[in-house]
């Protein structure tokens, strides 16, 4: 069923400080509806009607103040490791945001840039490449250092296509998954034109950027999952066998929805990823990699929010494998010297599968000395080091915002100039929604970056 209609429709930074998220009433968030109930961990939210807000309902389990309506108090108290919520956006609480927006996506494609090289080797055929230590740092693929492949591609249209929705909810379309769905049709665009096409009215300013108009090794489930108009729902998936992380590694933008409940967060990725991957495991991996980002822009330590991830996922089905995968990462973490060892201990079998890419990523972000450490450790083995060198660098980015990612890296990073101005869009819209576009106006520049088609 769909998590917002209920239908099958086929249409040198520091950790997160308490108090610098906004409340539940916080301006471009929320649209018009009614309240769903309180989340808990481990529950599984049923159909939400259409217009429903996905907002924090009084009293909720998360620890936001008991009347939704009322900003607490200001200063974040702490319950159980969850912050709760104090207080409109003010300009700290913007820039906080705006720091980890860019983090998460200027580090997701760090991670997908440094690992890109390293695609399809064995531990052995890295070593024998790069050294007995592996990459150290940026290398070429794709015709040069810093390329970014599929994943950064369809993680900025997962942007894009959150930002339609929020304008679109204007119009009484409140449909997250469709309007995903069109973004990720804009992407496969991409795949198969030679540039940006003039005639179509729904492109808006991403579409047009002809750097992304390149196949980087997309998945083929992503290839034939977005090749049509068909709308692949929970109830019926698109390519139901596909396992691999390639929804995974595009699904961190839904972690930045911090107005939302965490059930709700990880219904919606869930939803989308089943557009391409219908595999439980593939579709609950995204689903963890968004609850995850989520926990850690709200507030939470990385354990804290695996912890939560832990506590939805377990009442899924199917869900056992990916559960498992991230135990493991994190009893690795008291199991002896970061290595590549360790790291290779997390994937067994397949080395493509989605939860094993993410167990990979959990793991290295959580002994990370550095961003720069976590990402190295993320990509050299044997494993899918483009998903889990991009779900590792948007953990991180989350926890310590843009300021911790490594200067260096970031100068040779293909499309770092798209990947600031729709994160720099996307907090925009979080904080300042009603002033760009309301029921009876709108901003024309806002609604030709983004057209409510």
């Amino acid at each position: 069923m769909d998590a917002v209609n209920g239908t099958n429709d086929t249409g040198g930074g520091t950790g997160p400080a308490p108090g610098l998220i906004p409340a539940a009433t916080a301006p471009g968030l929320i649209p018009a509806g009614s309240t769903p109930g309180p989340a808990t961990a481990g529950s599984t939210p049923g159909p939400i009607p259409a217009g429903s807000a996905p907002v924090h309902a009084p009293g909720a389990a998360d620890g936001t103040s008991a009347d939704a309506g009322t900003p607490a108090p200001a200063g974040a108290n702490r319950t159980s490791g969850r912050s709760v919520i104090t207080g409109l956006w003010g300009r700290i609480e913007q820039q906080d945001f705006r720091s980890r927006v860019r983090g998460v996506l200027l580090g997701s494609a760090l991670g997908d840039a440094l690992g890109a090289p390293l695609a399809g080797l064995s531990l052995d055929a890295v070593r024998a490449a790069h050294g007995p230590d592996g990459l150290s740092g940026p290398a070429p693929a794709h015709g040069r250092r810093g390329r970014v492949t599929a994943a950064t591609q369809l993680t900025l249209f997962t942007v894009d296509g959150l930002i339609r929705a929020h304008v679109r909810r204007d119009t009484g379309a409140w449909h997250p998954p469709t309007d995903l769905h069109r973004a990720y049709r804009r992407w496969a665009a991409t795949q198969h034109d030679w540039g940006p096409d003039e005639r179509r009215k729904d492109n808006g300013w991403l579409a047009q950027e002809e750097w992304l108009y390149a196949r980087r090794g997309p998945e083929r489930a992503c290839l034939t999952g977005f090749a049509d108009e068909v709308l692949g729902t929970l109830d019926e998936p698109k390519n139901p066998t596909a396992r691999d992380a390639a929804a995974a590694s595009r699904s961190a933008p839904f972690g930045l929805l911090v107005g939302w409940e965490p059930s709700l967060v990880l219904q919606l990725s869930v939803e989308c990823a089943a557009q391409s991957h219908g595999h439980p495991s593939a579709s609950l991996s995204a689903g963890a990699v968004a609850v995850i980002i989520h926990g850690l822009i709200r507030g939470d330590s990385l354990d804290a929010a695996v912890q939560r991830a832990l506590g939805l996922l377990g009442a899924r089905p199917g869900h056992q494998p990916v559960t498992d995968a991230l135990q493991r990462a994190l009893a690795a973490v008291t199991q002896g010297q970061p290595g590549a060892e360790a790291v290779e201990a997390l994937a067994p079998g397949e080395e493509g599968d989605a939860e094993h890419a993410l167990a990979v990523a959990v793991y290295c972000a959580l002994v990370a000395e550095d961003v720069s450490h976590g990402l190295r450790l993320a990509v050299n083995h044997g494993g899918d080091s483009v998903a889990a060198g991009a779900v590792c660098g948007a953990l991180l980015g989350a926890l310590h915002g843009e300021t911790a990612l490594p200067a260096a890296w970031i100068t040779e990073l293909e499309g770092r100039a798209t990947l600031l101005e729709i994160s720099d869009d996307f907090a925009l819209e979080m904080t300042q929604g009603p002033s760009l576009h309301n029921a009876t106006r709108a901003a024309p520049g806002w609604l030709t970056r983004y057209p409510p088609l």
